[in-house]
């Protein structure tokens, strides 16, 4: 999974934000690879829940190796990190009351992640249909959590002040929520995105409500907003269809709506953390760095 690539931004957002603080690389490094790992194994385990064929333009790994190596591999990529902590102890770059502020924000935001898997989970398994408010709460548990423990660790390790680790971290949420809509969006349409994995609406196919799902089932006529939800439940995989329902969503403009409110999203988000930050060149790349999540195509 890991030498698939991926995009391995919260490992950047990690550098940039200790760059910023003037902290210490032997330790922010660290925490940049927990994060990295722990993504990757709720990949593992939420390609099972969403019964996903590919992930990264290959087939995805319990299709490999089984479904039970494949949970029991992503489980265990929840306890490796710990290792982090451990080791920080050992080599007394910590002292006990770091550590223990560490083991509990990890272990926090792992109880948050899995809390937004569940949501997740609970509305296209279930086929209920959240509002915008219920969905970026979603979005903020199981996409912002792993970008705000990144960005709240690294700053912990820093040695920032608690007010700023928790504007940090609100900062890190939003980018990853818009980020998570930026993804929903290249899902659908992005050329980019569907050459280098091989499908295209794949969220269609796992009945995902998605933003622009909901957009469109708010302001679709009754006939198309049945169909839509006709299609998601049904959880097909007929490429035919599938393209019925990123139609249906385009008529509605959804993804232009989707579009917008990502964009603005990182707008406040830069606006409200831009003052807290020391004016550097690490300041100027988490800037454009930021921007870049929702302009890229792939």
């Amino acid at each position: 999974m890991l030498d698939r690539g991926g995009k391995q931004w919260r490992p950047i957002l990690c550098c940039l934000i200790g760059e910023n603080l003037g902290g210490n690389l032997e330790l922010i490094l660290p925490i940049a690879s927990l994060c990295e790992m722990v993504h990757n194994g709720t990949l593992l385990v939420d390609d099972i829940e969403d019964d996903s064929k590919m992930r990264r333009g290959k087939p995805c790994s319990h299709l490999i190796f089984g479904v039970d190596q494949a949970i029991n591999t992503g489980n265990a990529m929840y306890y490796f990190p710990l290792i982090v902590f451990r080791d920080y102890k050992a080599k007394n770059l910590v002292d006990d009351t770091m550590l223990v502020k560490c083991y509990e924000l990890y272990g926090q935001e792992l109880l948050n992640l899995h809390l937004g898997q569940g949501l997740d989970i609970h509305w296209h398994k279930g086929g209920v249909n959240p509002d915008v408010q219920e969905y970026l709460q979603m979005c903020s548990y199981k996409t912002g959590v792993l970008a705000r423990l990144s960005a709240r660790l690294t700053s912990l390790i820093s040695g920032a002040q608690s007010d700023f680790i928790q504007h940090i971290g609100r900062f890190a949420e939003a980018i990853g929520v818009a980020f998570q809509i930026q993804d929903d969006i290249l899902n659908l349409t992005g050329e980019e995105f569907v050459k280098k994995n091989a499908c295209v609406g794949e969220d269609i196919h796992e009945g995902k409500r998605s933003l622009m799902v909901i957009h469109s089932l708010s302001t679709s006529p009754l006939e198309k907003k049945n169909r839509l939800i006709e299609i998601l439940d049904s959880k097909t995989e007929s490429q035919e269809i599938i393209y019925e329902a990123i139609d249906i969503i385009k008529a509605s403009g959804s993804i232009e709506y989707a579009n917008v409110m990502a964009k603005s999203i990182i707008k406040d988000a830069w606006s409200n953390i831009a003052p807290l930050l020391s004016e550097n060149t690490a300041k100027k790349k988490l800037e454009v760095f930021t921007n870049y999540l929702v302009e890229r195509k792939i």
